[in-house]
């Protein structure tokens, strides 16, 4: 009776496929405890409803029912959605301006002002928050004091028509330094040949910049503008903390992600808060492949 024996080659191979996993392993179980886990008790939560007589019951996607209908919700929605219109293409455009500036070469002192544009992103969002709220003050804020030193009206700019206007500044100030770093970096991958050949073709340093930078950063532009879908409906911090200050402008559901907030911790119900934030992660994607969709049809 023959034994089969299994070739050093194979043995070495299932050895090295063992030492590849104990190497995932720990992103595994991060992954799977920090995400995965959360996400599906989010959804088991989402399927119950706390009644008063009965206490918690299944109800099955009447949470996502109600959830469609809620106005409040709707309107939170709406206003991110045209925080992210208007707020998205400034930023990104002057992430864009700078990191064209920066790779130019012909700037001085590169380094330090690369270094002070991206500087707001380092400073915690609650800080930064915190910070712009007493610029904001109306009556304290130095904007106030600058404008009646110079005797003109006060502008109040926690007022209902400009805290959009407000909040969209301070993420400005916060993230245009870090898209700007994500465009520097793929324009310093660049290869230089494509800039030698234009400039032997006679194009100067602005059509070099349009013809040949502009496009060969499609794919970090595409990247910086998902990343800042998924910001502007996470929108937290920024209304959470001016709330304080304006909380007749600023109300609980002023965006959905405060909205859920609300739900969750202050008025305690965790399962109608679990089927929002489902449905806010699945507008995220919805608008993301739109956006990417989009890209690539225009590309092609």
């Amino acid at each position: 009776m023959s034994v089969m024996t299994v070739p050093p080659s194979r043995r070495a191979g299932a050895r090295r496929d063992r030492v590849g996993y104990l190497f995932v392993a720990p992103f595994l179980i991060v992954f799977v405890a920090m995400l995965v886990a959360p996400l599906a008790y989010a959804g088991y939560l989402s399927l119950f409803r706390e009644r008063l007589i009965g206490g918690v019951s299944f109800s099955g996607l009447d949470n996502y029912i109600q959830a469609l209908s809620d106005e409040r919700l709707l309107d939170g929605v709406l206003r991110v959605s045209r925080f992210f219109l208007v707020q998205v293409p400034i930023m990104l455009g002057l992430a864009l301006l700078f990191a064209l500036a920066l790779d130019s070469g012909v700037m001085w002192l590169s380094r330090v002002i690369r270094l002070g544009i991206f500087l707001p992103y380092a400073v915690p969002g609650v800080i930064a928050a915190l910070m712009w709220s007493y610029l904001y003050g109306p009556q304290f804020g130095p904007i106030t004091q600058l404008a009646e030193a110079l005797g003109l009206p006060a502008p109040n700019l926690l007022s209902s028509d400009l805290m959009l206007g407000s909040v969209a500044n301070i993420v400005t100030w916060e993230f245009t330094g870090y898209n700007m770093i994500i465009l520097y970096a793929a324009l310093r991958a660049i290869p230089t040949e494509l800039y030698e050949a234009a400039a032997v073709d006679g194009a100067g340093a602005w059509r070099i910049a349009w013809s040949v930078k502009i496009p060969a950063l499609r794919p970090a532009l595409l990247m910086a503008l998902i990343f800042s879908v998924i910001g502007s409906f996470q929108l937290f911090n920024e209304p959470a903390l001016l709330q304080r200050l304006a909380p007749n402008v600023i109300d609980s559901a002023y965006t959905p992600n405060l909205y859920t907030y609300s739900l969750a911790f202050i008025s305690q119900d965790v399962n109608y808060a679990a089927a929002v934030s489902f449905l806010l992660g699945l507008v995220i994607v919805v608008v993301s492949y739109t956006v990417q969709l989009a890209v690539a049809r225009r590309r092609t």
